[in-house]
């Protein structure tokens, strides 16, 4: 008896243990999307951010499958240099990243980003779902108000593969943290986002 006693529990902690370890809603994950020019540079911006869980730099929209960054940099495979974000939607919300994604990046360039250009450097939403494309063509209508005047050369576009880049480009500001802060202050991306934003509000959302 104390034999089957013995069994029947660790038959039940094995049970609980499975069932502990599987999600709950509240733990599902959702991915966005976004291509804002040099990839370092937008993973730096949503890698930290509460409610992120991973920030992948990787190449999307283009027609060759598993492109290196050397393909890519010829501005001949279609792909754009982009970022990969899970996130938790209990903690966060598309709506929050969008936000965070705009005010990053130079809508109205239609040659690349900051001083990266060429078609890889193209900012662009790639959306996962109707409901991340309402919100995503609605922050393109308000942002087109706030640059009212100005072509915006943002496009928004349905999620298609996305291929992770080479591993030294991961968490290239952390890694290399130092050469990634020299090459940011040498492009002026800051001083151009200062320039662009100032004086615009914090949310683009309607």
């Amino acid at each position: 008896m104390q034999k089957l006693a013995g069994i029947i529990t660790l038959v039940a902690i094995a049970l609980l243990t499975v069932f502990s370890a599987q999600p709950s809603l509240a733990e599902k994950t959702e991915t966005a999307t976004f291509a804002g020019g040099c990839f370092w540079c937008m993973d730096a911006e949503f890698d930290h951010l509460p409610g992120v869980i991973k920030v992948v730099s990787g190449f999307t929209g283009g027609q060759t499958q598993n492109p290196t960054y050397e393909e890519v940099s010829t501005g001949t495979t279609g792909h754009f240099e982009s970022i990969e974000v899970t996130f938790d939607p209990t903690k966060t919300t598309y709506a929050k990243l969008l936000d965070i994604y705009w005010h990053n990046i130079d809508p109205t360039d239609e040659s690349g980003q900051f001083c990266d250009k060429g078609s890889q450097y193209h900012a662009g939403i790639f959306y996962h779902g109707e409901e991340q494309k309402k919100l995503a063509e609605a922050s393109l209508a308000n942002v087109k108000k706030l640059f009212d005047g100005q072509n915006v050369a943002t496009i928004i576009a349905p999620a298609a593969a996305f291929y992770p880049a080479e591993e030294y480009h991961q968490d290239y500001h952390s890694k290399s943290a130092l050469h990634y802060k020299m090459y940011r202050m040498g492009c002026g991306r800051d001083r151009q986002l200062e320039h662009l934003w100032n004086g615009k509000p914090a949310s683009v959302m309607p």
